[in-house]
């Protein structure tokens, strides 16, 4: 089974192979082209967001936020409190930002394996600032319909969660190595690791962003919903240009979001490298937040747009 597996990806990289080299002169047009959106909006979007998350949990903002919110992470979603800052970071700062800081916080001990691939499932969300300026306004030429589009991507992402609370097995803590008390890092150290670490995470994002770019472009030409749909299904920024500011481009851009594309999977994998935990349970909650946005959308969409 793996060797036929094996085979039809072989098969199916030597027809994108093919492609790229019978489109060579597209295929550079859309890699320069994603270049460029990643100099302008991807890295001023992403990069200062990488940089304070990391410092924050740095310094032991998982610690600080722990007693406040166990009361609603434990009950609710089967995580220690400390992964809130995870969630709110992921919530702010946009993909793949949470991802990162709930694998930070089970390589420091501070959440068993279980409870971070619990996590995983609902805390790797979309930027705001992408939902409401991007699509609310670039789109749809409406702020509400961008509040509208954050709000039901928030609701969906904590939906998921609850659903999710029974993934993986009951976790053991007293064997976890956490509850080591917080080993305080100097500001300065902090700050350094935190813009090194976050340069090469931002190269791995613009690398992923630029290939499945040029990789979607080719699926815009098919017809009706489904070149959309598709292009939204493989990298999220590549959509916007094909929406309008009807219900159906309402609905599909609140279910992409929620999805994120194969680009965020990958980069997601990219930062989950080395920590040991398995990004099915990632891809699992996306899939399910995907569909809980779309019926979202549809039932709301009479508020949101103008």
């Amino acid at each position: 089974m793996r060797i036929r597996w094996r085979a039809a990806a072989c098969l199916a990289l030597c027809g994108v192979l093919v492609l790229f080299l019978t489109k060579a002169g597209a295929v550079r047009a859309a890699a320069a082209e994603a270049l460029g959106l990643c100099a302008r909006s991807v890295i001023p979007a992403l990069f200062p967001f990488l940089v304070v998350s990391s410092l924050l949990l740095s310094l032991g903002l998982g610690e600080l936020l722990s007693p406040m919110l166990a009361g609603l992470m434990e009950p609710l979603f089967r995580v220690d409190g400390v992964g809130s800052s995870a969630l709110l970071l992921g919530l702010i700062g946009g993909y793949p930002i949470g991802a990162k800081a709930a694998a930070d916080l089970y390589r420091g001990g501070f959440l068993s394996r279980p409870e971070a691939e619990r996590l995983l499932t609902f805390c790797n969300n979309s930027n705001p600032v992408f939902l409401i300026s991007v699509l609310g306004v670039g789109v749809f030429g409406s702020i509400r319909a961008g509040v509208w589009l954050w709000l039901i991507h928030l609701l969906s992402a904590l939906l998921t969660g609850l659903l999710f609370r029974r993934w993986g097995p009951d976790q053991q803590r007293q064997e976890l190595s956490r509850c080591p008390a917080f080993q305080a890092v100097p500001f300065s150290a902090a700050f350094v690791g935190a813009v090194r670490e976050s340069l090469g995470g931002m190269l791995s994002v613009c690398a992923f962003v630029t290939f499945f770019y040029v990789l979607a472009r080719p699926l815009a030409s098919l017809g009706g919903w489904l070149g959309p749909a598709l292009v939204g299904a493989t990298e999220l920024f590549s959509l916007t240009p094909l929406l309008d500011a009807g219900r159906g481009s309402f609905i599909l851009a609140s279910a992409m979001a929620g999805w994120g594309g194969l680009s965020v999977l990958c980069q997601t994998a990219a930062v989950l490298e080395g920590s040991g935990l398995r990004l099915r349970g990632c891809a699992a909650g996306k899939a399910v937040q995907a569909l809980l946005a779309g019926v979202l959308a549809a039932i709301f969409t009479g508020h949101a747009l103008p």
